[in-house]
């Protein structure tokens, strides 16, 4: 299996977005450009859209525009969740674990320590906050006391800012194991995405756009004031922090086991006939976006002005 999640289905939609929008601008001799970005490596610890960011690649461009499968949402008002990772190490001092345990340090049980305050923790933290954990490295021998051990967590959040504050519990989890055992504690975060913010002008256009092409799939968008949460966190939330965007959600027809992204039928049900109609369904909508955006008087203000205010909120 490869990493199942649709995103043949995301560069068919964005490459039809930008056809459509390149073929209206020139046929009609419309003002405007549209670019189409190949950002690679969503999937893991960077981001291509971060690297493209940090280049300079969305200098000069107003808004950013994408998509993503799934089985269950038809929507433009999409919130991911903000993502970031610590890796855990603990040093300690070997002895053996029979003649003389008194002269050593034990790395695993500090990190045994602090595996379970994380734990503990999860009572106190909010319903939208996501917190794994794993052991990366248990220990040498068992009858040796372990001098090393390792692991990583995962968080994520609503916004960068819960992020921010969820990091520090868990830090503080963490640094507890090492000041149960006297063991050396060295922790690295590694930066993930921010959570993604759409736009609700543009999203509003997406909607209009989609309800007004034939065939539309189930299940119906949500009404204008309701986001579409999801746990999942992309680099597309760091372009929505730099400039406009929506990262629009759609339903594709489910495998045989009804399995969501990253399930292997999933796979499978992205490959589909029906599957690759609906993304050139939704490029179409993109690409009405794109065009509202570039010839509705003010509205490129109005969605920048939008922008600066929810980024204001957020500050």
């Amino acid at each position: 299996m490869g990493h199942a999640c649709g995103h043949n289905l995301i560069a068919t939609a964005s490459i039809a977005a930008g056809l459509a929008t390149a073929h209206i601008l020139k046929h009609h001799s419309l003002p405007g450009a549209v670019k189409i970005f190949g950002t690679p490596g969503e999937e893991g610890i960077g981001g291509g859209k971060i690297q493209l960011l940090k280049a300079g690649a969305y200098k000069g461009v107003d808004i950013s525009l994408i998509s993503h499968p799934s089985i269950i949402n038809n929507s433009p008002r999409v919130r991911t969740t903000a993502f970031t990772r610590l890796d855990v190490e603990y040093f300690g001092k070997a002895a053996h674990a029979a003649n003389a345990p008194w002269k050593g340090i034990n790395a695993l049980d500090a990190l045994i320590i602090a595996y379970n305050a994380v734990s503990t923790l999860r009572q106190q933290t909010m319903p939208s906050d996501v917190i794994g954990m794993n052991i990366t490295h248990g220990g040498s021998k068992p009858n040796e006391i372990h001098d090393y051990a390792a692991g990583t967590c995962v968080l994520r959040a609503t916004t960068l800012c819960r992020l921010s504050e969820l990091r520090g519990k868990i830090s503080a989890c963490l640094r507890a194991g090492g000041a149960a055992t006297g063991a050396r504690v060295q922790i690295r975060v590694t930066r993930g995405y921010a959570d993604h913010v759409p736009s609700l002008l543009l999203a509003s256009s997406y909607e209009r756009c989609w309800n007004a092409l034939p065939g539309a799939p189930d299940p119906l968008i949500p009404g204008a004031e309701k986001y579409t949460h999801v746990k999942a966190s992309t680099d597309q939330g760091d372009v929505s922090h730099a400039i406009p965007s929506v990262n629009a959600s759609f339903s594709i027809p489910p495998g045989k086991d009804g399995g969501g992204p990253h399930r292997p039928d999933f796979e499978a049900a992205s490959g589909t006939r029906e599957a690759y109609w609906r993304a050139v369904r939704v490029g179409k909508c993109l690409a009405g976006v794109a065009v509202d955006f570039l010839t509705k008087e003010g509205m490129r203000e109005r969605v920048w002005e939008e922008f600066r205010i929810r980024m204001g909120e957020k500050a």
